[in-house]
């Protein structure tokens, strides 16, 4: 038998089950495209992400008197953080204006890049100021949590 023999029966009956099968593999294809992007999009963000909703979070996996100080020197330091934080945020806005700026100026782009990485600098210290205040302070066993934040990290110290 020659393909122009078979050529007949395929047209008829044969190509429109090859059609609804191939439609059907279509149709599944979809749903598990659909499926799959349903199961791996990203989970809206629960946690606040504010500097204090992460300090709460930090001090949560403390001893609850090394949280307590914690929470202490954070709420005694939080002028200065909210400060310095709204600094850096400022000149990280007059980046981005800079940016828009046309015609662009490179030495305007590299000045405020300068200035927000001084900002960025003075937030870490006044944040860092207050973790090493409270750690001065803290048990052994509190400091041993602040240095394996976030929890279920693995201590790289007992490795040596």
């Amino acid at each position: 038998m020659s393909v122009a023999q078979l050529a007949p029966a395929l047209s008829s009956r044969g190509a429109s089950r090859w059609l609804l099968l191939g439609s059907l593999a279509l149709n599944l294809f979809f749903v598990g495209v659909v499926i799959a992007v349903a199961i791996r999009a990203p989970a809206s963000p629960s946690a606040e992400r504010s500097i204090f909703a992460r300090f709460e979070r930090l001090a949560a996996t403390l001893p609850p008197a090394d949280a307590d100080l914690l929470r202490g020197r954070i709420a005694a330091s939080r002028a200065a953080i909210e400060e310095a934080q709204n600094n850096y945020r400022a000149t990280q806005e007059l980046t981005r204006e800079t940016l828009r700026q046309d015609p662009f100026d490179p030495a305007a782009m590299q000045t405020a890049m300068a200035k927000s990485r001084a900002a960025r600098q003075s937030f870490d210290q006044v944040v860092q100021g207050a973790f090493a205040g409270s750690a001065a302070q803290m048990s052994s066993a509190g400091r041993h949590a602040l240095a394996d934040w976030p929890p279920g990290r693995k201590s790289t110290s007992n490795e040596r």
